[in-house]
């Protein structure tokens, strides 16, 4: 699946997963004046541009939470992942979703094969483990090999008139899907602190810390209050 059909400028994706995967910024509605008039509403005033009083709002209302102003300011991403972490991001509700389906189209089926696998943590059974000793090489061939082998069998159940809704459901939770996901910054805040933590899946703060590469040129304060966890 690429970028290019849907216009996204080369500076408004990252790609992500060892370039398996990636994120792109379709679109996005305010600026953080836009947070800081709608912080100051009652006055009836509207300003252009940020000066030094209005950093020291912005910094107020995130340091105070008084979040309500930052959800005027709203970002459209297309998201290309694995589907074990298109299942995670969608535990998210307050994002907007809309997603490629399968019940319509077979095409740019891909699936993500890790380059490097990880050892499952003994203390924390939903958590992993880098073990760079880890001899992983034959089973990473395995996980590519089944992949093959589960397309194959979809275009087998396809060719023989198989419904795609049906078929899909051999297709493994490596497969690559595409949606479109818009959230307020507010909530977008919230999803980056969970997700870009040393608690998260690694594969999915990739997509954090690419999702921080791609606004941090549209929010530089709030970036800048945040600091090196930006």
């Amino acid at each position: 699946m690429s970028t290019q059909h849907l216009n996204i400028p080369p500076e408004n994706h990252v790609k992500v997963l060892d370039g398996q995967g990636w994120v792109g910024l379709i679109d996005h509605l305010g600026s953080e004046t836009t947070i800081v008039n709608a912080a100051r509403v009652s006055f009836g005033k509207i300003k252009n541009t940020m000066d030094e009083r209005d950093v020291t709002l912005l910094k107020y209302l995130i340091e105070n939470h008084h979040t309500s102003p930052l959800e005027h300011l709203v970002f459209t991403f297309s998201i290309h992942c694995p589907l074990f972490i298109r299942g995670q991001w969608h535990r998210h509700r307050t994002w907007s979703y809309n997603e490629i389906s399968r019940r319509y189209t077979e095409i740019d089926l891909e699936f993500y094969t890790p380059g490097k696998l990880r050892k499952q943590a003994e203390t924390n059974r939903q958590a992993s483990v880098d073990s760079p000793d880890f001899e992983d090489a034959s089973y990473r061939e395995m996980i590519r090999k089944h992949n093959e082998e589960s397309l194959a069998l979809y275009n087998r159940l396809l060719d023989a008139g198989v419904c795609r809704e049906q078929a899909r459901g051999v297709l493994p939770q490596n497969m690559m899907v595409t949606f479109w996901g818009t959230v307020d910054l507010n909530n977008l805040l919230h999803f980056l602190f969970l997700r870009d933590s040393e608690h998260a899946q690694w594969e999915i703060r990739q997509y954090a810390k690419a999702i921080k590469q791609l606004i941090r040129p549209i929010i530089p304060h709030v970036a800048e209050y945040y600091g090196d966890k930006w």
